[in-house]
């Protein structure tokens, strides 16, 4: 059974789409005063949430800053690229036997609305679409520990806001990104469980890929 969202995780997952949209960016302090006018709730909430995304090294607590976006190197995005295949490649290969007909077919359709995005330059609808297509076999690993591990990872990547000089080289590696995705729902479909996490790892979330996928805010160099 799922585990049912308590307050604070709403908040958790509040901040973080905040830190993916580019509403809040590294360097930025977190204020909790407006969290919680902006979510009409009380600060502890608001706090437990800070206190597990810094756990997670998304933010900095400081003693005279408080709670601060994190900054990331190359070299750390890399690293998390390559936990985030492990994890991912690792849920995967739990969901398979757990995965419905409806599901595949709701991957299938998230596929196809990732097309349509991607050809039409809505890139945070594809953006909003290729992490729905992910959650759905993660969400049906039926492994509570694993499903946070893979967020807080997820988390770590801040998405760039984009622009109109990005859309040639965006729509290309999009287009090239989704043709692995019908791979990875081919791979489901015929429960390669092996596969999948041989894909997923080694192919879908190599660290190689990272720098050419402007889903992250690099730091200037």
């Amino acid at each position: 059974m799922k585990r049912l969202k308590t307050l604070k995780d709403h908040v958790y997952d509040y901040i973080a789409d905040q830190i993916r949209t580019g509403e809040l960016m590294p360097g930025q302090k977190v204020n909790e005063n407006i969290i919680c006018q902006e979510l009409g709730i009380s600060r502890t909430p608001v706090r437990e949430a800070l206190i597990q995304l810094a756990a997670e090294g998304v933010l900095n607590n400081t003693a005279r800053k408080g709670f601060v976006i994190k900054s990331m190197s190359r070299e750390d995005v890399r690293e998390i690229y390559q936990l985030i295949g492990l994890l991912d490649g690792y849920a995967a290969k739990l969901a398979s036997d757990f995965l419905t007909e409806s599901d595949l077919s709701d991957m299938g359709f998230h596929i196809g609305a990732m097309d349509l995005a991607i050809r039409s330059g809505n890139y945070p609808m594809y953006h909003d679409q290729q992490t729905t297509f992910h959650q759905v076999y993660i969400d049906k690993c039926k492994n509570q520990t694993l499903i946070n591990t893979v967020s807080g990872a997820k988390n770590k990547l801040l998405k760039r806001s984009y622009t109109d000089s990005d859309d040639a080289r965006l729509q290309e590696v999009f287009l090239d990104t989704n043709e692995e995705h019908k791979e990875i729902l081919e791979l489901f479909k015929k429960k390669d469980k092996d596969g999948l996490f041989k894909y997923l790892s080694e192919v879908h979330w190599a660290p190689t890929y990272m720098e050419y996928d402007m889903l992250v805010v690099l730091p200037e160099e």
